[in-house]
Protein backbone atom coordinates (compact mmCIF):
# COMPACT_ATOMS: atom_id res chain seq x y z
CA UNK A 1 0.00 0.00 0.00
CA UNK A 2 1.06 3.38 -0.76
CA UNK A 3 2.65 5.78 2.21
CA UNK A 4 0.18 8.20 3.14
CA UNK A 5 1.09 12.06 3.74
CA UNK A 6 0.93 12.91 7.31
CA UNK A 7 1.90 16.77 5.90
CA UNK A 8 1.18 17.94 2.70
CA UNK A 9 2.22 21.83 2.30
CA UNK A 10 1.55 23.42 -0.91
CA UNK A 11 3.22 26.68 -2.38
CA UNK A 12 2.98 28.26 1.19
CA UNK A 13 4.80 31.43 1.30
CA UNK A 14 4.92 33.60 4.20
CA UNK A 15 6.32 37.42 4.89
CA UNK A 16 7.35 40.05 7.55
CA UNK A 17 6.99 43.06 6.12
CA UNK A 18 9.11 43.17 2.97
CA UNK A 19 11.19 40.46 4.12
CA UNK A 20 10.22 36.43 2.76
CA UNK A 21 10.44 33.94 5.19
CA UNK A 22 9.34 31.00 3.50
CA UNK A 23 9.32 31.37 -0.53
CA UNK A 24 6.52 29.34 -2.43
CA UNK A 25 7.74 26.35 -0.59
CA UNK A 26 5.76 22.69 -1.35
CA UNK A 27 6.76 19.30 0.21
CA UNK A 28 5.00 15.88 1.76
CA UNK A 29 6.09 14.46 5.23
CA UNK A 30 4.99 10.54 4.88
CA UNK A 31 3.25 9.33 8.14
CA UNK A 32 5.79 7.08 10.56
CA UNK A 33 8.46 8.97 9.30
CA UNK A 34 11.39 11.22 10.91
CA UNK A 35 11.46 14.09 9.02
CA UNK A 36 13.81 16.94 9.54
CA UNK A 37 13.99 20.20 8.03
CA UNK A 38 17.64 21.62 7.88
CA UNK A 39 19.03 25.09 7.45
CA UNK A 40 21.56 27.97 9.25
CA UNK A 41 19.74 31.02 10.62
CA UNK A 42 17.39 32.97 8.23
CA UNK A 43 16.41 29.67 6.03
CA UNK A 44 12.76 30.19 7.13
CA UNK A 45 12.93 27.00 8.81
CA UNK A 46 11.48 28.03 12.46
CA UNK A 47 8.75 30.42 10.08
CA UNK A 48 7.56 27.10 8.82
CA UNK A 49 7.83 25.57 12.25
CA UNK A 50 5.52 28.51 13.84
CA UNK A 51 3.29 27.58 10.45
CA UNK A 52 2.98 23.91 10.86
CA UNK A 53 2.45 23.97 15.00
CA UNK A 54 -0.61 26.59 14.69
CA UNK A 55 1.00 29.45 15.98
CA UNK A 56 0.97 31.97 13.50
CA UNK A 57 -1.79 31.92 10.61
CA UNK A 58 -1.07 31.04 7.05
CA UNK A 59 -0.51 33.93 4.51
CA UNK A 60 -0.72 32.19 1.14
CA UNK A 61 -0.59 28.64 -0.32
CA UNK A 62 -2.26 25.34 1.70
CA UNK A 63 -1.14 23.09 4.63
CA UNK A 64 -3.17 19.83 5.27
CA UNK A 65 -2.04 17.99 8.58
CA UNK A 66 -3.46 14.31 8.89
CA UNK A 67 -5.77 15.27 6.70
CA UNK A 68 -7.32 18.17 8.14
CA UNK A 69 -6.99 21.81 6.18
CA UNK A 70 -4.81 24.07 8.27
CA UNK A 71 -7.09 27.49 7.44
CA UNK A 72 -10.35 25.66 8.79
CA UNK A 73 -9.66 22.88 11.10
CA UNK A 74 -6.80 24.44 13.65
CA UNK A 75 -8.65 22.16 16.52
CA UNK A 76 -8.86 19.05 14.80
CA UNK A 77 -5.26 19.44 14.07
CA UNK A 78 -3.93 20.56 17.41
CA UNK A 79 -5.33 17.34 18.85
CA UNK A 80 -3.20 15.10 17.18
CA UNK A 81 -0.50 17.17 17.26
CA UNK A 82 2.21 17.23 20.09
CA UNK A 83 4.88 20.50 20.33
CA UNK A 84 7.80 20.61 21.51
CA UNK A 85 9.56 24.08 21.16
CA UNK A 86 12.79 25.62 21.78
CA UNK A 87 12.19 27.93 24.03
CA UNK A 88 11.55 26.22 27.75
CA UNK A 89 7.68 25.67 28.37
CA UNK A 90 7.83 23.71 32.24
CA UNK A 91 7.03 25.62 34.85
CA UNK A 92 10.21 25.37 36.77
CA UNK A 93 8.51 26.00 40.42
CA UNK A 94 6.38 23.31 39.74
CA UNK A 95 7.55 19.39 39.83
CA UNK A 96 7.84 16.78 37.18
CA UNK A 97 4.72 15.58 37.99
CA UNK A 98 2.78 18.48 38.72
CA UNK A 99 4.16 20.10 35.19
CA UNK A 100 2.46 16.46 33.61
CA UNK A 101 -0.66 16.91 35.07
CA UNK A 102 -1.45 20.19 34.34
CA UNK A 103 -0.52 19.47 30.47
CA UNK A 104 -2.92 16.34 30.47
CA UNK A 105 -6.25 18.87 31.81
CA UNK A 106 -5.53 20.67 29.05
CA UNK A 107 -5.80 18.10 26.69
CA UNK A 108 -9.05 17.15 28.89
CA UNK A 109 -7.28 13.67 30.83
CA UNK A 110 -8.60 13.07 33.96
CA UNK A 111 -8.86 10.27 36.99
CA UNK A 112 -7.23 7.09 36.40
CA UNK A 113 -7.02 7.77 32.23
CA UNK A 114 -4.30 11.05 33.73
CA UNK A 115 -3.18 8.87 36.19
CA UNK A 116 -2.00 6.30 33.82
CA UNK A 117 -0.65 8.36 31.13
CA UNK A 118 1.68 10.03 33.38
CA UNK A 119 3.36 6.71 34.40
CA UNK A 120 3.76 5.70 30.90
CA UNK A 121 5.49 8.76 30.25
CA UNK A 122 7.59 9.10 33.37
CA UNK A 123 8.75 5.34 32.61
CA UNK A 124 9.34 5.80 29.13
CA UNK A 125 11.46 9.03 29.43
CA UNK A 126 13.21 7.23 32.36
CA UNK A 127 12.04 9.99 35.02
CA UNK A 128 9.95 8.07 37.19
CA UNK A 129 12.71 8.27 40.20
CA UNK A 130 12.26 12.43 39.40
CA UNK A 131 8.45 12.68 39.54
CA UNK A 132 8.28 14.78 42.93
CA UNK A 133 11.08 16.86 42.38
CA UNK A 134 10.94 20.53 40.96
CA UNK A 135 11.92 21.28 37.35
CA UNK A 136 14.55 23.86 38.62
CA UNK A 137 16.56 21.20 40.36
CA UNK A 138 16.82 19.01 37.26
CA UNK A 139 19.67 19.38 34.35
CA UNK A 140 18.87 20.52 31.16
CA UNK A 141 18.83 16.70 29.67
CA UNK A 142 16.55 15.90 31.91
CA UNK A 143 14.42 18.86 31.67
CA UNK A 144 14.26 18.25 27.83
CA UNK A 145 12.83 14.96 28.81
CA UNK A 146 10.35 16.32 31.09
CA UNK A 147 9.40 18.75 27.56
CA UNK A 148 9.22 15.44 25.44
CA UNK A 149 6.77 13.58 28.36
CA UNK A 150 4.36 17.01 27.95
CA UNK A 151 4.34 16.71 24.46
CA UNK A 152 3.20 13.44 24.25
CA UNK A 153 0.88 12.75 26.99
CA UNK A 154 -2.23 13.23 24.72
CA UNK A 155 -0.91 9.94 22.46
CA UNK A 156 -0.49 12.97 19.30
CA UNK A 157 -0.36 11.32 15.77
CA UNK A 158 2.76 13.68 14.68
CA UNK A 159 5.06 15.20 17.14
CA UNK A 160 7.19 18.43 15.98
CA UNK A 161 10.12 19.40 17.84
CA UNK A 162 12.07 23.21 17.36
CA UNK A 163 15.86 22.48 17.54
CA UNK A 164 15.16 20.03 20.01
CA UNK A 165 19.19 19.39 21.25
CA UNK A 166 19.63 22.74 22.46
CA UNK A 167 21.70 23.04 25.40
CA UNK A 168 21.92 19.24 25.31
CA UNK A 169 25.31 17.33 25.72
CA UNK A 170 26.64 14.60 23.22
CA UNK A 171 24.95 11.81 25.94
CA UNK A 172 21.59 13.54 26.28
CA UNK A 173 21.41 14.06 22.64
CA UNK A 174 21.83 10.66 21.90
CA UNK A 175 19.34 9.42 24.85
CA UNK A 176 16.93 12.12 22.76
CA UNK A 177 17.24 10.10 19.81
CA UNK A 178 16.92 6.79 21.48
CA UNK A 179 13.59 7.61 22.56
CA UNK A 180 11.96 9.34 18.98
CA UNK A 181 13.25 6.50 16.88
CA UNK A 182 11.37 4.15 20.10
CA UNK A 183 7.97 6.47 19.79
CA UNK A 184 7.72 6.07 15.61
CA UNK A 185 8.50 1.91 15.82
CA UNK A 186 6.25 1.16 18.77
CA UNK A 187 3.51 3.72 18.19
CA UNK A 188 3.96 5.26 14.86
CA UNK A 189 4.35 8.64 15.48
CA UNK A 190 5.12 10.85 12.72
CA UNK A 191 8.25 13.26 13.69
CA UNK A 192 9.06 16.45 12.59
CA UNK A 193 11.75 18.17 13.85
CA UNK A 194 14.15 21.34 12.73
CA UNK A 195 17.69 21.60 13.32
CA UNK A 196 20.95 23.80 12.32
CA UNK A 197 22.98 20.61 13.04
CA UNK A 198 24.33 19.04 10.89
CA UNK A 199 24.99 15.61 12.28
CA UNK A 200 21.52 15.28 13.72
CA UNK A 201 20.14 15.71 10.44
CA UNK A 202 22.16 13.02 9.13
CA UNK A 203 20.08 10.31 11.65
CA UNK A 204 16.26 11.67 9.83
CA UNK A 205 14.34 9.22 7.46
CA UNK A 206 14.20 11.96 5.38
CA UNK A 207 15.97 16.15 5.33
CA UNK A 208 14.18 19.10 3.65
CA UNK A 209 17.08 21.24 3.35
CA UNK A 210 16.31 25.26 3.78
CA UNK A 211 18.05 28.13 2.57
CA UNK A 212 16.91 31.57 2.30
CA UNK A 213 13.08 30.03 2.57
CA UNK A 214 13.42 28.32 -0.63
CA UNK A 215 13.62 24.27 -0.25
CA UNK A 216 16.98 23.32 -2.00
CA UNK A 217 17.35 20.00 -1.57
CA UNK A 218 15.36 17.02 -0.32
CA UNK A 219 15.93 13.41 -0.10
CA UNK A 220 17.36 10.63 2.30
CA UNK A 221 20.72 11.56 3.78
CA UNK A 222 22.24 8.95 2.19
CA UNK A 223 20.93 10.12 -1.71
CA UNK A 224 21.58 13.78 -0.57
CA UNK A 225 25.63 13.04 -0.02
CA UNK A 226 25.59 10.68 -3.16
CA UNK A 227 24.11 13.05 -5.71
CA UNK A 228 26.92 15.63 -4.75
CA UNK A 229 28.94 13.90 -7.47
CA UNK A 230 31.85 12.71 -6.51
CA UNK A 231 34.73 13.30 -3.71
CA UNK A 232 35.41 17.03 -2.40
CA UNK A 233 38.52 18.87 -2.98
CA UNK A 234 39.29 22.11 -1.04
CA UNK A 235 42.49 23.95 -1.82
CA UNK A 236 43.93 26.59 0.08
CA UNK A 237 45.53 29.46 -2.15
CA UNK A 238 46.47 33.13 -2.00
CA UNK A 239 44.33 33.74 -4.95
CA UNK A 240 41.64 31.19 -4.78
CA UNK A 241 39.59 33.09 -7.96
CA UNK A 242 42.64 32.70 -10.28
CA UNK A 243 43.45 29.85 -9.33
CA UNK A 244 40.00 28.47 -10.00
CA UNK A 245 39.72 30.18 -13.44
CA UNK A 246 43.51 28.09 -14.25
CA UNK A 247 41.97 25.18 -12.74
CA UNK A 248 39.09 25.70 -14.88
CA UNK A 249 41.26 26.23 -18.57
CA UNK A 250 43.79 23.28 -17.86
CA UNK A 251 41.84 21.18 -16.40
CA UNK A 252 38.55 22.02 -18.40
CA UNK A 253 36.66 20.47 -14.29
CA UNK A 254 34.22 22.59 -12.43
CA UNK A 255 36.31 24.61 -9.74
CA UNK A 256 34.57 27.29 -7.69
CA UNK A 257 35.32 29.77 -4.80
CA UNK A 258 33.94 28.82 -1.12
CA UNK A 259 34.37 30.92 1.60
CA UNK A 260 37.63 32.01 -0.06
CA UNK A 261 38.74 28.53 -0.54
CA UNK A 262 38.79 26.63 -4.16
CA UNK A 263 36.39 23.36 -4.57
CA UNK A 264 36.12 20.85 -6.73
CA UNK A 265 34.11 18.05 -6.69
CA UNK A 266 34.94 14.80 -8.70
CA UNK A 267 35.31 11.16 -8.87
CA UNK A 268 37.91 9.28 -7.43
CA UNK A 269 39.40 12.65 -5.89
CA UNK A 270 42.72 11.15 -4.33
CA UNK A 271 43.94 10.37 -7.93
CA UNK A 272 43.16 14.53 -8.72
CA UNK A 273 45.32 15.45 -5.73
CA UNK A 274 48.86 14.72 -7.49
CA UNK A 275 47.45 16.24 -10.45
CA UNK A 276 46.81 19.52 -9.35
CA UNK A 277 49.80 19.68 -7.21
CA UNK A 278 52.22 19.01 -9.98
CA UNK A 279 50.23 21.40 -12.18
CA UNK A 280 49.72 24.04 -9.94
CA UNK A 281 53.12 23.71 -7.03
CA UNK A 282 53.46 27.35 -6.39
CA UNK A 283 49.78 28.30 -6.10
CA UNK A 284 48.29 25.73 -3.36
CA UNK A 285 49.05 26.22 -0.32
CA UNK A 286 46.88 22.91 1.02
CA UNK A 287 44.91 20.69 -0.08
CA UNK A 288 42.45 18.21 1.65
CA UNK A 289 40.31 15.19 0.65
CA UNK A 290 36.95 14.56 1.90
CA UNK A 291 33.40 12.17 1.08
CA UNK A 292 30.51 14.29 0.39
CA UNK A 293 28.80 15.35 3.35
CA UNK A 294 25.90 17.41 4.33
CA UNK A 295 27.84 20.54 4.26
CA UNK A 296 29.24 19.74 0.58
CA UNK A 297 25.19 19.35 -0.15
CA UNK A 298 24.22 22.69 1.24
CA UNK A 299 27.45 23.90 -0.98
CA UNK A 300 26.00 22.22 -3.84
CA UNK A 301 22.61 23.66 -4.17
CA UNK A 302 23.31 26.83 -2.73
CA UNK A 303 26.88 27.93 -3.67
CA UNK A 304 27.45 28.88 0.01
CA UNK A 305 28.81 27.45 3.10
CA UNK A 306 26.20 26.14 5.62
CA UNK A 307 28.01 27.80 8.38
CA UNK A 308 27.56 31.79 5.98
Amino acid sequence: MPVQPAIEVTHVSHNYGSRVAVDDLSLQVNEGEIFTFLGPNGSGKTTLFRLLSTLIPLQSGSVTILGHNLSGRIAAVRAEMGVVFQAPSLDKKLSVDENLQHQGRLYGLSGSTLRQRKQTMLKALAIDDRANDRVETLSGGMRRRVELAKGMMHEPRILLLDEPSTGLDPGARADLWHYLRQVREQQGVTIVLTTHLLEEAERADRIAIMHEGKLAALDTPAALQASVGGDAITIQADSPTELALRIREKLACVAIVVDGAVRLEQPDGHQWISRLVEAFPDEIKSITLGKPTLEDVFIDRTGHKFSD
